[in-house]
């Protein structure tokens, strides 16, 4: 593992590159930001497209067991009381008595260099005075308390108990809310797994490190409905499959760790839980999350709601509640990881140079084309037929003629993509192209008639 500075600094390149190159911005920027939100530029909206439409390729369309959803974000207030987040979903909260900043509790103590995974409030609170643990600004730290990470609202024109909603805090509740709805209208085979993706929203107490912990982000959830009996060969299917992602993200298989949550630090819905990890620039923490839930959910809805939530087996009297499997992905924490592993640094021809090595199927510019000279009409206008020729097929292409060829390379380098096309006066006799591929910086000759 390299040192701290040295992550630090690695951090700090990729956040300063996103927002310079048009990936992300800090949200509300204009007024000062808002902190925890973030902003997609053109370019990082097409990156984070990417990665959700990869992830509902290999999980949804690829699949014969897998059913696509889209929930309402706000929900009834009876969903997060049935679910525990009412009365669990909270965070240690501490305050700086001098500034009256507030922070996790959990994150102080770890940035102190000492365990808090599983430590109740209490244990929390003692460390922090055993150990004299301080705000970041040096000052005492209050009592620990507990903190509800939801956004509460009212629905409606009136505002009481009655119209209380809250953003959800995962997409998982929408998809249980609608497991018998789609029971009813397509009947599928167990196993059988229901899929979405969408916002989430947590008033995280003290968001940090870029993307990875904010309070409004993007979830790419699956509950995966099973025989209670299968479940241990089921749970190691899905290990397999989360492997099988992280490699299509390009993700290098040194870099992600699978992590067994302790009993103490599991959620309380959760009888097996892995954590896979990611050494992302800030150190080892969580790219996603696999649990396997039990029939807590549909139980709670069973009992709550009064919904019958048997699923009966075809052809048979056999009747019970299905048991979950729940792979859960987050967008930024994935788009955050493909950028940890693509930057890159190297020489050529003696010169720093600085490069996003993103997988092709993933790099939101697929090509650039270019006129070697954009004062030269006849270069231009053939360069235009061949940008034309290549956006209609991969849509993601983009024209760039600003400065030399070099600056063009080193612009196109930096955003990842992964090939520069360049019309010269050769094409004008031969009707071929010079394309340079970023990792080697090789050139060949292809035709146009063999672009792509």
């Amino acid at each position: 593992m390299t040192d701290k500075n040295t992550r630090n600094e690695k951090m700090e390149a990729i956040v300063s590159l996103a927002k310079r190159r048009g990936f992300i911005y800090p949200g509300s920027d204009v007024y000062g930001g808002l902190s925890g939100t973030w902003d997609y530029g053109p370019l990082g909206v097409t990156l984070k497209r990417n990665i959700m439409q990869l992830w509902w390729k290999m999980f949804v369309q690829d699949r014969e067991d897998m059913y696509g959803i889209d929930a309402a974000i706000l929900m009834n207030q009876k969903v997060w009381k049935a679910s525990g987040h009412v009365d669990t979903f909270t965070d240690p909260l501490v305050e700086d008595l001098e500034t009256h900043m507030r922070y996790r509790a959990d994150h102080l103590v770890k940035d102190a260099g000492f365990a808090a995974d599983g430590l109740t409030m209490g244990e929390l609170n003692e460390l922090i005075i055993e150990k004299e643990i301080k705000s970041p600004d040096g000052n005492d730290l209050s009592d620990v308390r507990t903190f509800n990470m939801m956004f509460k609202t009212n629905v409606g024109p009136v505002d009481d108990e009655l119209s209380v909603s809250y953003l959800r805090p995962e997409t998982a509740q929408g998809i249980f809310t609608n497991y018998k709805n789609v029971l009813d209208s397509f009947y599928p085979d167990l196993p059988f797994g229901l899929a979405q993706q969408g916002k989430a929203f947590r008033n995280e107490i003290s968001p940090r490190d870029f993307i990875f912990r904010s309070r409004e982000f993007e979830q790419m959830e699956i509950e995966y409905f099973i025989d209670p009996a299968t479940w241990e060969v089921e749970f190691e299917k899905w290990i397999a499959l989360v492997h099988d992602w992280t490699d299509a993200l390009g993700l290098p298989a040194e870099s992600i760790h699978e992590l067994e949550v302790e009993e103490a630090d599991r959620a309380h819905y959760s009888k097996r839980t892995v954590d896979f990890e990611f050494d992302f620039p800030i150190g080892r923490e969580e790219l996603l999350g696999l649990a396997y839930r039990t029939d807590f959910d549909l139980g709670n809805i069973s009992r709550e709601a009064g919904k019958n939530m048997e699923y009966t087996v075809k052809g048979t009297n056999t009747k019970f509640v299905p048991h979950v499997i729940e792979p859960s992905f987050g967008v930024e924490r994935a788009l955050m990881a493909v950028l940890s592993a693509a930057y890159t640094e190297d020489e050529v021809n003696g010169e720093k140079r600085t490069y996003l090595k993103l997988p092709t199927h993933l790099a939101p510019v697929q090509y650039a084309v270019s006129p070697l000279l954009k004062n030269k009409p006849e270069l231009v206008a053939k360069a235009r037929e061949v940008y034309t020729i290549l956006k209609k097929k991969y849509g993601n292409v983009m024209w760039d003629d600003n400065g030399n060829i070099g600056k063009r390379y080193r612009r196109q380098d930096e955003i990842g993509t992964p090939y520069c096309v360049v019309v010269d006066f050769e094409t004008l006799e031969d009707n071929a192209v010079t394309i340079r591929e970023r990792d080697t910086t090789d050139q060949k000759r292809v035709a146009i008639s063999e672009l792509g």
